[in-house]
């Protein structure tokens, strides 16, 4: 059987299609790599120091500084970069992350669309029916006492 669904307007998929394309994104996340969350940014400071040269107005301040910045389970962790291979490093890991979100969230996509199409398992008779419903009840009741 082939299903078609109707994409942002114009584009028409099959459910084979958004599966080859959910294998695609599998195979693009198994080659992404090393990654890791956070953002580097490049900062300069003022020292403090009133005869310092960067305690002028016009000046930026002592830099370029890298930080790598993260946010895990509402801790905030911070380290300075040197500038060189670690800095090369912790970018393009911060890349791949950035790459993975992008990623996941399409195969999330992918997937709700392919769940829309795949079709509905057929019942073979009202007694099957009967007992598919009892059965679903009382799951649904169990949820609803364990709130």
């Amino acid at each position: 059987m082939l299903v078609v669904i109707q994409i942002r307007g114009t584009v028409e998929q099959s459910l084979q299609d958004l599966e080859l394309r959910r294998k695609d994104l599998f195979r693009q996340m198994e080659h992404l790599g090393d990654f890791r969350r956070g953002t580097i940014s490049v900062n300069y400071r003022k020292c403090g120091k009133s005869n310092c040269l960067c305690a002028r107005k016009d000046h930026p301040g002592h830099g370029p500084q890298y930080l790598w910045n993260v946010n895990i389970s509402g801790k905030t962790h911070a380290r300075n970069l040197p500038l060189g291979p670690e800095l090369e490093k912790v970018e393009k890991e911060v890349e791949r992350y950035h790459a993975f979100l992008r990623l996941s969230q399409e195969l999330v996509e992918v997937n709700h669309r392919i769940c829309q199409l795949r079709p509905v398992r057929g019942l073979e008779d009202e007694n099957e029916l009967q007992q598919l419903k009892k059965k679903l009840r009382k799951h649904f009741a169990e949820k609803q006492r364990k709130k």
